[in-house]
C-alpha cells in the first residue's frame, strides 16, 4: 500500500509538471543557460519536448560557448556543431604524461635509445617562454629517444567521435640547443589505428645546431586534420643528440611536449 502511495504521489508530480504554462523559447533558453552542461543532457532534456528542442538547437550551444568563453582557435573560423564544440573544448587538455620533465624521465616515457651518458632531467639552461616550465629533458652524445602511447578511447574519446567527428589533433614540443655545443632533435608523431598501424604522421627533417649558436627555445607544432576513420592511438616520439661527441649532457634538450584533441574549425 505505502509502495502504491508513493507510485501515486510521483504520477501527482509528474502531472503538475506537465500542466504548467508553457513558457516561450528564449525564456527556457535563459533558465537552461544557468544550468551546469551535465544536468542539460542528463534531466533537463527529458522535461518535455519543448525543452529537449531548445536544448538540441545550434543557438542554445553556440550561447554557451559564448558566455563561458569558448572559442575556436581561429578567431576568423566558426564550429561546425556547437554542441560537439563545447564538449570537445570541456575535455581538452594534454594528453602526455609527465610533459615537462617534473617527474622520473620513466614516468610515462618508453626509452627508445639512450646514447652516450644517457637521457638526464636538468633545470632550464636558458627560460622558457613559459615560466611554469622549469625542468627539461636532456639528451647526451649519441643518440637518445623517447616515446609515449596515448590510447584515445581510454582516454575518453568515443570511437564513433573519433571516425564521424575527426576532431583536430594537436600537437606540438618544445626545444633548444645548448650554446657552447652543436645538437640534433628530431620529432615524429603518428596516427595509428586498433592494429596500431599508421594511418597518419608528421615527421619533419632533423633540425640541426651549430656549435656557438643561439641558446633559444624553438616550438615546432602540427594539427592533424581529417585524418579519416580509425584513428584509436597517438604515438609521440623524440629526442636528440650532441654533434660534439662530448661526455656528458651537451645534446638537445625537450620540454613542454604536448598532445590535445580539439573542436575542428570550419569556415
Amino acid at each position: 500500500m505505502k509502495g502504491r502511495k508513493k507510485r501515486m504521489g510521483n504520477l501527482e508530480t509528474r502531472m503538475d509538471v506537465s500542466q504548467c504554462p508553457a513558457l516561450p523559447d528564449p525564456v527556457i533558453e535563459e533558465i537552461l543557460l544557468n544550468v551546469p552542461a551535465q544536468q542539460v543532457i542528463s534531466v533537463c532534456r527529458l522535461v518535455s519536448r519543448e525543452w529537449k528542442s531548445v536544448i538540441d538547437s545550434t543557438s542554445f550551444w553556440k550561447e554557451k560557448c559564448r558566455r563561458e568563453g569558448l572559442k575556436p582557435r581561429n578567431p576568423d573560423k566558426s564550429s561546425r556543431d556547437w554542441k560537439v564544440f563545447y564538449w570537445l573544448y570541456k575535455k581538452r587538455r594534454n594528453l602526455l604524461k609527465n610533459p615537462n620533465a617534473e617527474e622520473n624521465i620513466k614516468n610515462g616515457w618508453e626509452i627508445i635509445e639512450n646514447g652516450g651518458d644517457k637521457w638526464t632531467i636538468e633545470g632550464m639552461f636558458e627560460p622558457h617562454p613559459d615560466e611554469t616550465v622549469t625542468k627539461c629533458f636532456v639528451t647526451s652524445y649519441f643518440p637518445c629517444v623517447k616515446r609515449q602511447l596515448i590510447n584515445l578511447v581510454k582516454e575518453g574519446y568515443h570511437p564513433g567521435l573519433l571516425d564521424k567527428i575527426q576532431p583536430d589533433i594537436v600537437i606540438s614540443d618544445w626545444y633548444a640547443p645548448r650554446e657552447d655545443c652543436g645538437s640534433q632533435y628530431e620529432i615524429c608523431v603518428e596516427l595509428l589505428n586498433r592494429e596500431k598501424k599508421v594511418i597518419k604522421s608528421f615527421r619533419p627533417e632533423p633540425v640541426t645546431f651549430p656549435q656557438w649558436n643561439d641558446p633559444q627555445w624553438n616550438k615546432v607544432s602540427h594539427v592533424f586534420k581529417k585524418y579519416g576513420p580509425g584513428v584509436r592511438y597517438v604515438q609521440f616520439t623524440h629526442g636528440g643528440k650532441d654533434t660534439q661527441f662530448w661526455a656528458g649532457w651537451y645534446g638537445i634538450r625537450v620540454t613542454n611536449s604536448c598532445v590535445e584533441v580539439f573542436p575542428a574549425d570550419e569556415a
